[in-house]
């Protein structure tokens, strides 16, 4: 017995010597062993809660999963930083001395984390103000895409080569941002069309509805229209304004196949396409020449 007394006060002693002075206070390795056991537990314990606070907000509100898990994340952060100056103060630990030095590390801190926080708010204002969620078809910058994944720091997008782009948040609120799909995925788009001056514009008109109306991929609602837009230099002008749901995250695609099927539709009903002319007219001493290209 006196044995196992003497082996308790000799790890007890072990544990209680001083390994160095914190402001007034004597670190010893027992202190370190308390904040760092308590400290794996706060983690431990807020990883349980951040799941928790995510499965909670699933239950009661229908809005983006990602939304869920940046709030979770919030509260997550707010535990750790609470629990770890419960945690300093109850080991009794002076950090009087730390603060000097706290507040210069916090400057420097501030200085390089200084567009990850940038781009961490962003993201809270996104998920929160909503001006992008996933599935929506957006323009930003020179990325083109979808969005797949709206995280705390990044946006994930997803180009029609399939390649994945990650752009910073920041991006979202500071650049102008064009949404395809902010409320509805149907879009319009306008299909130019020059014809000679010798075609009957009523033909012109009833042949670019049809091959609206005979397209699988332009809706019915809001009907295909045509607008004569100019007199042009060697042409008259035309545009076909057409909607569409199944094409608005390719529309080069849709373009091609409208101008393929007017193309078909102009050559079987004798309409000409014109094309760029120039009139040259000679004179004695030189070569003038007359008329621009277009």
């Amino acid at each position: 017995m006196d044995r196992i007394t003497d082996v308790a006060v000799a790890v007890w002693n072990a544990l209680n010597f001083p390994l160095f002075q914190l402001g007034g206070t004597q670190v010893t390795l027992w202190t370190l062993t308390y904040v760092i056991l308590l400290f794996t537990l706060l983690i431990v314990v807020s990883g349980q809660l951040k799941r928790w606070v995510a499965r909670s907000l699933g239950r009661v509100s229908d809005v983006d999963k990602s939304i869920h898990q940046s709030i979770a994340t919030i509260v997550r952060y707010v535990v750790i930083a609470v629990g770890v100056i419960i945690i300093v103060q109850s080991a009794g630990i002076d950090l009087s001395a730390l603060t000097l030095l706290a507040g210069a590390a916090g400057v420097g801190i501030g200085f390089g984390l200084q567009n990850i926080i940038n781009n961490f708010v962003s993201g809270l204002i996104i998920l929160f103000e909503r001006p992008i969620k996933i599935g929506d078809r957006v323009d930003v910058g020179t990325v083109h895409g979808d969005v797949v994944n709206i995280s705390a720091r990044s946006t994930t997008i997803i180009t029609n080569d399939n390649i994945a782009i990650i752009v910073p948040n920041s991006e979202f609120i500071s650049s102008k941002v064009t949404n395809w799909s902010y409320q509805d995925r149907k879009v319009r788009f306008d299909i130019p069309v020059g014809v000679s001056y010798s075609s009957d514009l009523d033909v012109v008109t009833r042949l670019l509805i049809e091959v609206a109306n005979h397209h699988d991929g332009v809706l019915a609602t809001p009907k295909p229209t045509v607008l004569f837009e100019e007199f042009g230099d060697s042409s008259l002008n035309f545009t076909l304004q057409v909607w569409t749901r199944q094409y608005a995250t390719v529309p080069r695609v849709l373009r091609s196949e409208l101008n393929y099927a007017i193309a078909r539709s102009f050559k079987q009903n004798n309409i000409e396409i014109p094309f760029p002319q120039r009139d040259l007219h000679v004179r004695s001493g030189g070569l003038e020449v007359r008329g621009a290209a277009t």
